[in-house]
């Protein structure tokens, strides 16, 4: 956290600086000394009154001025007046409210039980806090070594204009406003500024000044933020006042006298606070809204009034004195009809009433809560041209701030006498006075002052201003002044020079500011078009003057701007108010189209690289005049640009973008650049490096190791506990681990969205630092790019960090900002919640203990004032800061102020000839293109215009050969004929026109590609039509007309209908059949799948059955016997459960005595439905039956059921019609074919013989309505004809419109009959050329004449003829005459069925008003019945409670019984151990009823049942009574002493049962005690099921009410019911009435029915006597057979019992026997036995082979090893010898070998080493073979371990020879 800890916790700085501190001094100066010790001074009240108990408060009841929470000590009074006494004063009845709902009216006392006479500390008047104990310091690490004063604020440049109210005048020469974490105090005359820091670091929410002025209040933020009260001139803290809010203060407002302060708190709470701020009370306090509060304030004139007023609401509040104390009451104020508005400004009048603003500007006068009304200006215009922001009632006149910049000035009388004229609710009124502030203005606030008795304004601004108003309106009124001009909003950009104490600052109010952090001046400004959002000073290698300055802006241009010092210009005449500063606007380019986000220069200073939103980083040659040189495109939007430090060897650019990726490429050199096309840099190298998260990852990391961490503790303090066990000589019983379930961990996330990348630095070649902001916040990560030369696609990289670095407390606050000091000694980190970091780096590089100690101190605003730059100056000494808050804070390093030499900032000199140069050409357009698309427009533009001379050229061209051959035609033409040249002879070559005639077929074929959009958009159109107007019908309205009549049938026009209307429906035919075609598909599919596993199942089970074990026969002829047992046992269990199966069953169906036939109870049940008196549903007292309640659902289906009727019928009528149109197609085609038949029968006869050839019938086109839809080219250009005529005709038409009448009627009328006269004209054409044809050919034939045999021929065909053609022209009429049949036949029954639709539809009608009447009642009907639904299962739930109860009870009951069964048998055991005539009878009687312990049990009793009722109690307390007067005469004797002459066993035996009894009568009161409890619960519980019932009556009653409601609302609907004349039979004197209301729509046929039905059941009812009569004798006769079979069977039963006695002597249970003949268990375990021993047995003959291997082994090994012992025993002899040869040698030999050899002692060492390895080998052989001769289970274990790679037979080191256990570890001897 940034913030710093409370500063009575805080250990004081060390007064000398470490080593890095002190190397951060450039100038040499000494460290300071820390800060002095505090002193803890204590508060009044602790002074005067520690020995008094504090008197009761509530947490934020400061009466006693006990140190706050913070620790924040109290200064002494002053003048020595420590010891004045605190008055005793009786305080005021305390009421503070918890937090309410919105609309609560009245508060809750905390205090409700506190006496007013209670006594309470008064706090002294001349009480005052220390500021040095109270203000918030830096944080440091603890023992890192940082100064506490590292950085000290020097001077604050900016205002927070944006803040609502963020300026107090406290006199006419000093202003306050907040900065952050600071409050300025700002003297107008001097400029200078003092601070006043917040107490706990979180920001400052408000400032408000006392009326006298004498004090102010400052609301902070934070956790349980402080409001602290400043006594004004002195600056120091008056008064403390905690527990208003929980995260901060929003606004406050004294009232009128200054004695309370009000204050709003923020979100979550939003409390409004009354505080008796003198004693550091609260007063009341109360939920003010539930959303945010802008404003509260006192009224003037009735301090018990406040008002409230924020997002969309306004509130009235109300101090009252009540019988409960003083409570707070808030009334929310109605809009009404005037639409919700967030209310700024807003004042109170003297009557009560209220005006605010409203968002569009106009007035609204609240009174009683609601909108008197709405005032306005005339014409309806707004009273301001924006929201109102400040409303102030000055010396009886109204006066208005606006945003627009407007103050007005209203007349307060008319204004509160104003009421609406009309509906509208708006009064027109004027201002009586205006003053427009200026341009560009936006009034925040005003606050008066009166400087030398003139009363001024001091207004805030929101665009960045302070103004001085004087608002008299007289003569000598002055002109508004600006005071002080800032930025408004947030800082986008910051840079210092590299030269001198300027910085550079700019924003998105479009100005850039020059300030001189030295004289902490504004040097000078300049505005543009838009905004600003980068910039960057150019370094020295670029300006040595360091007088330019390069700004991106919102709009993508990049100004070069110059500073310069105007004084050293050459003067001229006529120029005036020289300033410090100019700006010149140098040069002007716009390399992007957004926003500019980053600039930077190369630190050679050649190139400018530029970066942007727009995903492009363009570079320039920076000269004179910066030139282009090209752009790259990148994968994000540019966050940053940094070039690489003079410390690397190439010159690379870091470019971080905003989505996770991060480029590098090198600076382009420009003349390698071909931009004479485009400026886009194509080849330039660049690596790629795209973020991917990790955080998750290290968490888990994290928890992992937390967890195994715990793990090691916890077993490490296990085994400590079985330590000291063993340590304390106790056992430790090893107990196997109960494995705990863990948490799974967490798993890895990855967000979705990459975090954005905040900042980040170059740390080596390659190698950057990140710091991101979203999920992956809390870490520095060092990257470094990917070595590979071919890099894959960036999008898909996923590249992690190589080292992480956490940093503390950034997880929700990350770090937006990274800077160093030049000497890189620091690092500056600027926070996201304002606060600004220093880490200082000892060897310049990063790393995780570098980065642990810190200083940290929070500058600008904690909620929105992220700091958006850091700069250090060139030489170190100061560090500037800017925020999105608005605020530019200059900080000392290390020094306050610089004793050495006075500093001053320069301002860089002019260039030469400046004055001369024209001025610079701006780009304000903020369209205009940028330079790419500058580049491609000119390279377009002449690319086209080289295109133009070239077609200009070949034009001409073609002009001067055209022109020679035309001359030649010419020249040709004159010659004579016949030495002409023909047309064909000038075509030189036949290939070049088919070229050109390819190239004709490609221009169609590119035509088509271009017209292809078109085409397939109007294709798409007219399906979207067809789809829409004919897809939709499953029917067209076809006519099939009869051939010979007038007569015709209509199809009826459906459309489809809705498929949820054949849910749980039959479908049509036509999808019935798809489906099931679909469904057939879909199985054969599933089968064939389900096909393979079984296969591939199959081939597993064969496998398994010949890999399975061979097993003996002798175990599967058991397991045979044991199945066929187990076979025998189930038949005949089957056989059992079967006979038990058929008994049930047949004792199921026996009838019980109460049975009664089914039939007969249905037969009962309809007649009591259907017979009766039965009310008409429209009668009074008619009830719905719940089985016939209608709701919308049910009337929905009803409709939906009629509607798919109702299709079905039409749909089958159309198929039926449908099949006629085609029975006619059918028809027309035999006419045909017979025509053609009779056509050639007719061409036999004569003309005078032929008949007239019937008409072929033709089809209307209404009964082919679908070839309407047929079309092809032919028709098409037919239709264009037809469009072109008609265009011709109308154009004729206009201009003679009579004619053209007459022949457009003639047209119409030949296009109505020109298709049929067509088809018949033709057909007559045809059939005259065929009959001129056959006469012809007959007249030829004539011509010779026949014989007798030929006319006998003739004669007979003629008559053959003669009769074809009569019965062909008779079928024909036949065929005509059969379909006008049919026709009629039908259209007979689509009458029939018109009518039937007709009444359909007369009934959907009516169902559809009821549905309609069903779903307005469908509300309070669902919620009826919902009431009736919970309380029916709220009785159902009470009813299970009232029978758990009654069994719970019922068990009660019969404890209570065996308790008292317990108690008498008790006594009967006494009286029968006392026997007959005992002389000590009634003293042991005396002694059982005795009841010492009695008073023990009793307070048990009390205590174990304290909520018992009071006659149970009575209850107890009397049969107490009773048992103590019963043994009241015990005093006379001790029972503890058993009487002479008594005998001792008795006396033991009674006080025994004695201390049963009283246990028994325990127990039994206390069951009795439960079962009371019971009892009254139960009660309880019956009540409550009553009045549940009683709902559940009342609920029910409503439901059946409102459905006879509903029930009168449907009758009320007009049915129509079609009758007939003679239908009616309702007369009135012989008349038929004109009112049918009384009538009833019966058919004669139901009249009839009834009347037949009377006598029906008269004949039944007789019927049913006689029947009935029958039945009871039936009855009677087999109850007695019943009785008689009973008998027999109760003979049988002990007749079989006496045979079973004589034959076993009991009774057997035959069915157990034949289950249990043989034990199947016993068999299975016995045949498993036999397997476990098979298997046994091969593992020993597997182990015995086994044993017989080791063994041949071992005797092989002990060979070698003996072999080995010997000749190492050969070694020891030749050794000896050896040795006994130098001891015989002379002592004089070898002088120059005397003493001991460093050879020959290793060497013995050596062979000792070895002696001592192979004797102890020897030991272990022998070990090893006792072991080997050992016949017992561990022979296995021991030769796997003699066969481990021989290591006991041949060690390969010393070591092994020192630690031979640690080879052994099991064989130790």
């Amino acid at each position: 956290m940034s913030t710093a800890p409370s500063p009575a916790l805080r250990t004081t700085a060390p007064r000398v600086l470490s080593a890095p501190w002190s190397r951060c001094l450039e100038t040499g100066n000494a460290a300071l000394d820390a800060a002095p010790d505090k002193e803890d001074m204590s508060s009044p009240n602790e002074q005067e009154g520690a020995d008094e108990k504090p008197a009761e408060s509530t947490p934020a009841d400061h009466s006693s001025v006990q140190e706050s929470e913070t620790g924040l000590p109290k200064e002494s009074p002053a003048g020595g007046e420590q010891e004045e006494d605190v008055e005793q004063v009786e305080t005021d009845t305390e009421s503070i409210a918890d937090d309410l709902e919105e609309q609560d009216n009245t508060q809750v006392s905390l205090k409700e039980g506190k006496s007013p006479e209670k006594e309470e500390k008064k706090i002294s008047e001349t009480f005052f806090y220390s500021y040095e104990d109270i203000y918030s310091r830096p944080f440091v690490t603890e023992d890192s070594g940082i100064p506490i004063n590292l950085l000290t604020l020097k001077y604050s440049f900016g205002y927070d204009c944006i803040r609502s109210v963020n300026l107090m005048v406290m006199d006419s020469q000093s202003l306050l406003y907040v900065a952050g974490n600071q409050v300025v105090i700002l003297d107008l005359k001097t400029k200078s500024q003092s601070y006043l820091r917040s107490s706990s670091g979180g920001g400052i929410g408000f400032i408000v000044a006392h009326p006298t002025r004498q004090y102010f209040a400052v609301g902070e933020k934070g956790e349980e933020p402080n409001l602290i009260i400043y006594d004004y001139p002195s600056l120091k803290p008056y008064r403390i006042l905690q527990g208003g809010t929980k995260k901060g203060y929003v606004f406050g407002d004294f009232n009128h006298t200054g004695t309370l302060l009000a204050s709003i708190g923020s979100s979550p709470d939003y409390m409004l606070t009354i505080w008796d701020w003198k004693q550091e009370k609260i007063v009341l306090r109360s939920k003010a809204f539930s959303q945010d509060v802008y404003r509260v304030t006192f009224s003037p004139d009735n301090e018990e009034q406040l008002t409230t007023a924020g997002v969309g609401h306004i509130r009235f509040w109300k101090m009252a004195h009540t019988f409960t104390g003083l409570k707070l009451q808030g009334a929310l104020g109605r809009f009404g009809k005037t639409a919700v508005t967030d209310i700024i400004g807003y004042v109170e009048l003297p009557d009560g009433k209220v005006i605010s603003g409203a968002e569009w500007g106009n007035l609204l006068l609240w009174e009683g809560g609601l909108i008197k009304v709405e005032l306005c200006r005339a014409g309806h215009k707004p009273c301001h041209n924006g929201p109102v922001s400040h409303i102030v009632l000055d010396e009886g006149e109204l006066v208005t701030v606006g945003k627009d910049g407007f103050i007005r000035v209203w007349n307060f009388e008319a204004i509160d006498t104003a009421d609406s004229v009309d509906e509208t609710g708006l009064l027109e009124m004027e201002p009586m006075n205006e003053l427009r502030v200026g341009r560009n203005v936006s009034l925040s606030f005003m606050s008066k002052i009166h400087d030398c008795g003139q009363p001024f304004w001091y207004a805030q601004d929101a665009n960045g201003r302070i103004w001085k108003l004087d608002l008299t309106f007289s003569n000598v009124t002055h002109d508004p002044e600006c005071l002080c001009t800032f930025h408004s909003g947030r800082i986008e950009a910051m840079s210092v020079s590299p030269m001198t104490y300027l910085m550079a600052t700019t924003a998105l109010d479009r100005s850039v500011r020059i300030y001189d952090f030295i004289s902490n001046s504004q040097q000078s400004e300049i505005k543009f078009k838009q905004g600003g959002t980068a910039l960057a000073w150019a370094p020295h290698v670029v300006n040595p003057n360091g007088s330019v300055i390069a700004v991106g802006f919102e709009d993508g241009v990049v100004r070069i701007i110059e500073v310069y010092d105007p004084k050293e210009l050459p003067t001229f005449a006529g120029r005036a108010n020289i300033r410090n500063a100019e700006i010149n606007l140098k040069q002007a380019f716009k390399p992007h189209t957004t926003a500019v986000t980053a600039l930077a220069y190369e630190r050679n200073g050649d190139v400018l690289a530029t970066g942007s939103k727009d995903k492009t980083v363009f570079f320039f040659a920076v000269e004179d005049e910066y030139k282009p040189i090209g752009f790259i495109h990148v994968p994000g939007p540019v966050q940053a640009l940094q070039w690489s430090p003079p410390s690397h060897v190439a010159s690379m650019l870091l470019i971080l973008c905003e989505n996770g990726y991060v480029l590098q490429v090198p600076a382009p050199l420009p003349e390698k650049q071909d931009t004479a096309s485009t400026y886009h840099i194509k080849n330039l190298p660049t690596e790629y490096f795209h973020f991917y998260s990790i955080k998750s990852r290290i968490k888990l990391e994290e928890e992992i190791a937390l967890r195994e961490r715990k793990k090691q503790e916890k077993e490490k303090a296990k085994l400590e506990w079985i330590k000291q066990l063993q340590e304390m000589g106790k056992e430790v019983e090893e107990e196997e681990p109960e494995e705990e379930e863990e948490e799974p961990l967490p798993s890895i996330y990855i967000p979705e969205e990459p975090s954005p990348i905040l900042c980040g630095f170059y740390s080596a070649p390659g190698k950057f630092w990140l710091s991101l902001g979203g999920y992956d916040s809390g870490f520095l990560y060092h990257c470094a790019f990917s070595s590979n030369e071919h890099q894959e696609d960036p999008e898909n990289r996923q590249d992690e960090p190589f080292e992480v670095i956490p940093i503390e407390g950034t997880d929700d606050n990350p770090i937006h900002q990274i800077s160093f000091c030049n000497s890189r000694l620091l690092m500056f980190c600027g926070m996201q919640n304002g606060a600004l970091r220093v880490y200082p780096l000892q060897d310049k590089d990063l790393s995780v203990n570098t980065l642990k100690a810190y200083w940290s101190l929070s500058v600008h605003d904690n909620d929105y004032g992220q700091i958006r730059g850091i700069c250090c100056s060139y030489d170190d000494r100061f560090l500037i800061t800017c925020g999105g808050d608005g605020n530019i804070f200059t900080f000392n390093i290390l020094s306050p102020e610089d004793v050495h030499e006075e500093l001053k900032a320069k301002i860089p000199p002019p260039r030469r000839g400046l004055e001369k140069e024209k001025a610079a050409e701006d780009i304000e357009d903020p369209n205009a293109c940028n330079i790419e698309e500058v580049k491609q427009k000119r390279e377009y533009e002449r690319i086209m215009k080289e295109a133009e001379d070239k077609k200009s050229k070949k034009r001409e061209e073609l002009i001067a050969l055209r022109q020679q051959f035309l001359f030649l035609l010419q020249k040709n033409q004159e010659l004579p004929k016949h030495m002409r040249l023909q047309r064909e002879q000038y075509e030189m070559d036949r290939r070049v026109f088919e070229e050109l005639n390819m190239q004709t077929a490609q221009r169609i074929q590119l035509v088509e590609k271009e017209l292809a959009w078109e085409h397939e958009k109007h294709l798409i159109g007219l399906q979207k039509l067809q789809n829409w107007f004919r897809d939709s019908l499953e029917f067209d309205t076809v006519v099939v007309h009869a051939i010979q009549s007038n007569h015709q049938i209509s199809t009826y026009r459906l459309v489809a209908i809705s498929e949820k209307y054949y849910q749980d429906k039959e479908r049509p035919s036509w999808k019935k059949t798809v489906l099931k075609r679909a469904w057939k598909k879909k199985e054969k599919r599933e089968s064939i799948r389900d096909r393979k596993p079984r296969v591939v199942k199959r081939e597993a089970d064969k496998l398994k059955t010949k890999v399975r074990k061979p097993t003996t026969c002798f175990i599967e002829r058991k397991r045979e016997q044991i199945r066929r047992l187990v076979e025998k046992s189930d038949k005949e269990k089957a056989k059992i459960m079967k006979r038990k199966e058929e008994w049930e069953k047949l004792y199921k169906s026996k009838p019980s005595d109460d049975y009664e036939d089914p039939r007969d109870v249905q037969a009962i049940k309809e007649v009591q439905e259907n017979m009766g008196c039965y009310k008409l549903k429209t009668a009074t007292d008619y009830r719905v039956p719940q089985e016939k309640y209608m709701n919308t659902e049910k009337k929905t289906m009803q409709l939906a059921s009629l509607e798919v009727l109702i299709y079905k019928k039409k749909v089958n009528m159309n198929k039926q019609i449908m099949s006629l149109r085609d029975f006619k197609v059918s028809i027309i085609e035999e006419i045909r074919c017979l025509l053609q038949e009779l056509k050639s029968v007719q061409a036999a006869l004569d003309i005078s013989e032929r008949l007239p050839l019937p008409l072929i019938p033709q089809l209307h086109p209404d009964e082919v309505p679908e070839k309407r839809f047929e079309y092809d080219r032919d028709i098409l250009l037919k239709f264009k004809e037809e469009q072109a005529a008609k265009a011709k005709l109308q154009e004729q038409l206009e201009e003679s419109p009579s004619s053209g009448a007459f022949r457009y009627s003639l047209k119409s009328s030949d296009k109505e009959t020109g298709s049929l006269q067509q088809t018949a004209s033709s057909d007559r054409m045809k059939r005259s050329s065929s009959v001129v044809i056959e006469q012809q050919k007959i007249f030829v034939i004539e011509k010779a004449e026949p014989t007798e045999m030929e006319l006998e021929i003739l004669k007979r065909e003629k008559i053959k003829n003669l009769y074809l053609q009569e019965t062909l022209i008779n079928k024909i009429n036949e065929l005509v005459t059969n379909f006008d049949a049919e026709l009629r036949f039908l259209r007979h029954k689509k009458l029939q069925l018109d009518v039937q639709m007709k009444y359909a539809d007369l009934n959907y009608i009516t169902w559809f008003e009821e549905l309609l009447i069903l779903k307005n009642a469908e509300k309070n009907e669902n919620l009826l019945q919902g009431h009736v639904n919970t309380l029916q299962s709220e009785q159902e739930a009470m009813q299970s409670k009232l029978n758990s109860y009654l069994a719970r009870m019922e068990d009660k009951k019969s404890e209570i019984v065996k308790l008292q069964e317990c108690e008498k048998a008790l006594y009967a055991s006494f009286q029968a151990s006392l026997g007959e005539n005992n002389e000590f009878a009634h003293f042991l009687t005396k002694v059982l009823k005795k009841k010492f312990n009695c008073v023990k049990k009793k307070v048990e009793r009390e205590t174990d049942e304290k909520d018992e009722s009071e006659e149970e109690s009575d209850e107890e307390s009397s049969s107490e009574s009773d048992e103590e007067d019963s043994g009241s005469e015990d005093e006379i004797f001790d029972i503890s002493v058993c009487p002479e002459n008594c005998d001792k066993a008795l006396f033991q035996n009674t006080i025994q049962l004695r201390e049963k009894l009283l246990d028994i009568k325990d127990a039994l009161i206390r069951e009795k005690k439960v079962a009371a409890k019971l009892r009254k619960e139960y009660n309880v519980l019956f009540e409550k099921a009553k009045s549940i019932e009683a709902s559940l009556n009342t609920a029910e009653k409503e439901l059946d009410i409102f459905q006879w409601k509903k029930q009168q609302k449907l009758n009320d609907l007009y049915v129509v019911v079609p009758l007939k004349l003679h239908q009616v039979e309702y007369f009135f004197n012989g008349e038929i009435p004109r009112d049918f209301s009384q009538a009833l729509v019966f058919t004669n046929q139901s009249l009839e029915y009834l009347q037949k039905r009377i006598v029906d059941l008269h004949h039944e009812k007789i019927m049913q006597r006689e029947i009935y009569k029958k039945a009871q004798k039936q009855y009677k006769q087999l109850v007695r057979d019943k009785k008689e079979m009973e008998i027999t069977i109760q003979r049988l039963e002990e007749k079989c019992s006496q045979l079973m006695m004589l034959k076993f002597g009991r009774v057997v249970d035959f069915e157990a026997v034949q289950a249990r003949s043989v034990n199947i268990r016993l068999e299975e375990l016995e045949l498993q036995i036999m397997e476990k021993e098979y298997e046994h047995s091969q593992e020993m003959k597997e182990c015995a082979k086994r044993i017989l291997d080791l063994e041949q082994k071992l005797m092989m090994l002990t060979k070698e090893n003996t072999r080995k012992a010997r000749q190492l025993n050969q070694f020891c002899l030749e050794k000896q010898q050896l040795e006994t040869k130098l001891d015989s040698l002379k002592d004089d030999w070898g002088v120059e070998f005397q003493g001991p050899r460093t050879a020959d002692m290793k060497e013995k060492a050596r062979m000792e080493s070895q002696l001592k390895r192979l004797a102890h080998d020897e030991a272990i052989l022998r070990e090893e073979i006792n072991f080997l001769s050992r016949k017992d289970g561990h022979l296995f274990e021991q030769l796997s371990l003699l066969t481990r790679n021989n290591q006991f037979l041949q060690p390969s080191s010393p070591q092994d020879l020192e630690a031979p256990d640690q080879i052994f570890p099991v064989l130790k001897p």
